[in-house]
């Protein structure tokens, strides 16, 4: 299907005559546009129920067939872009007589959100937040209840937007509907709950991480959205510079040492460990995790999850993982001397170990596990790279504007008119709901660890020292972003939201 058809796809309407089940049992829907009805088909259609369906809907249009990844992904788009504002409404009326027991009765755990035929208003509504929320491409969902509202806010392209602002008297059910869904414990409100729960939604499957957490006016709920496909991503789709490429999987074909990658929370370090470790895994390899908390499922790998209320800690779990003749270890992050020390000692003792560690950028790395206690020469004998990496908004396709740089722009982007390529600004429209950006890409630096700067660390060289050598023939994230400026791909503003690079500081088109 051409790209052009397929988005077609998505400006179906529901004309909400078909119940879901129907739909997703006999691979039949119908979708509707402006020139009417159209029957669309899976492979595995019912062509007995056709007759039936022409005789409710009378004229139809057009008919069409789709693959079973099409069809499914037609079928969460048409059945969970429900009115939101209906949900609400619903929910505001008057319940009295309606008891809690009565409310929460609903969706099983893993259970089809958009199959359920319940319609009590508190489970309507939450499946209709998490709907909006995979709509919407929502990383996170946060429920805030206040004195006179509770607001649900979503966290898209690293950005929160207000969803809808409910009644403060739905708070305690919503509350109580998720902690049954995760399983926590619903009497237990003086203490934070951490939890998960499993879903899917028009056939694509998610894991939602599940924190509450007491605050003044009740328990705040921030539900974090994990789509089990992002587990599949392999290097090359993370849109990392070919030259970066190269050396990184050079890098994770040392068979020992330490890898870090390194960056601040939310921006893809995990993501990227992940990738590399499905690179790494080809079975000839024992791969192990430990994790805080495991946030995907990889097949063919051991993953351990911290539990400090038990003493499993990030160095505990390693300790324990050495006794169990591992290849390749994952530590989720250094936060510790301890941790880091026993990194450094696995890493010298013939194990390949991946880690993220909190910084600025790649080579601070290095000042951050000294300052930690790790002996310089241990440092210089162990690191093998450092990637450094943000995730920056793209602008939306449909809307931005390409305009021409101004000379003042282009000598802060440190380039010729001749050679400039070119400059685009947000717009705003419905498509990426009048933010002028839809969608995120990366920005990297790696160093890697060659005997000169080798030798640097040992010998207590300063990071800017240190930046000179390593960058003096590749990119940093600065390079990077602006490839990304003068591409149309992004904006300074955006590049200095995530990365706030001196760089371009004084940048204006």
């Amino acid at each position: 299907m051409g790209k052009q058809e397929k988005n077609s796809v998505y400006n179906y309407r529901d004309p909400h005559l078909l119940p879901y089940s129907f739909a997703k049992t006999n691979s039949i829907l119908i979708g509707e546009d402006d020139n009417g009805y159209t029957l669309c088909m899976g492979p595995d259609a019912n062509r007995d129920m056709i007759p039936e369906v022409l005789r409710v809907f009378g004229s139809i249009e057009d008919i069409k067939n789709f693959s079973e990844e099409e069809y499914n992904d037609l079928l969460s788009t048409i059945y969970s872009n429900r009115n939101l504002q209906d949900d609400i409404d619903m929910s505001m009326a008057d319940k009295k007589d309606e008891d809690l027991d009565s409310i929460l009765e609903g969706v099983e755990k893993s259970a089809d959100l958009l199959g359920g035929d319940d319609d009590a208003p508190v489970i309507r509504l939450l499946n209709s937040l998490l709907g909006e929320s995979v709509r919407s491409g929502a990383s996170d969902i946060h429920l805030e209840p206040f004195e006179d509202c509770v607001k649900a806010r979503l966290r898209i392209d690293g950005i929160l937007t207000e969803l809808a602002s409910l009644s403060p008297k739905l708070a305690p059910y919503l509350v109580s509907r998720i902690k049954v869904m995760a399983r926590l414990d619903i009497a237990e409100k003086r203490v934070p709950q951490d939890g998960r729960l499993s879903l899917t939604l028009g056939g694509k499957a998610y894991d939602v991480r599940v924190s509450t957490l007491p605050i003044r006016y009740g328990e705040r709920v921030v539900m974090r959205l994990l789509d089990t496909e992002s587990a599949k991503l392999e290097l090359a789709d993370l849109g990392l510079e070919p030259n970066t490429l190269k050396r990184f999987q050079n890098a994770l074909s040392e068979p020992n040492g330490i890898i870090l990658v390194t960056g601040p929370t939310g921006s893809g370090k995990t993501t990227t460990l992940y990738a590399g470790l499905s690179l790494l895994n080809d079975q000839t390899r024992n791969i192990m995790t430990v994790e805080d908390p495991v946030e995907y499922a990889l097949p063919g790998i051991s993953q351990t999850q911290v539990n400090s209320k038990v003493g499993m800690t990030f160095s505990n779990g390693l300790r324990s993982i050495l006794r169990q003749d591992p290849d390749v270890v994952m530590v989720g992050e250094i936060r510790d001397r301890e941790t880091a020390e026993m990194a450094v000692q696995a890493s010298l003792t013939g194990h390949l170990v991946l880690s993220t560690v909190h910084t600025n950028s790649a080579v601070s790395a290095v000042t951050r596990l000294v300052d930690m206690g790790i002996e310089r020469y241990l440092l210089a004998s162990s690191l093998k790279a450092i990637l450094a990496q943000r995730l920056v908004r793209k602008l939306c396709s449909n809307c931005k504007i390409e305009i021409e740089p101004t000379p003042s722009f282009l000598t802060q982007m440190n380039v010729d008119v001749e050679n400039a390529k070119m400059a685009c600004k947000p717009v705003g429209c419905v498509d990426c709901q009048n933010t002028g950006y839809r969608g995120r890409t990366a920005i990297y630096e790696l160093v890697t660890v060659t005997d000169e700067i080798r030798e640097m660390i040992q010998n207590g060289a300063s990071e800017q020292e240190i930046n000179e050598v390593a960058f003096k023939d590749h990119a940093t994230l600065a390079d990077n972003g602006r490839e990304l400026i003068l591409s149309g791909t992004t904006t300074v503003e955006e590049i200095m939201r995530v990365s706030k690079l001196r760089d371009y500081s004084d940048a204006s088109l």
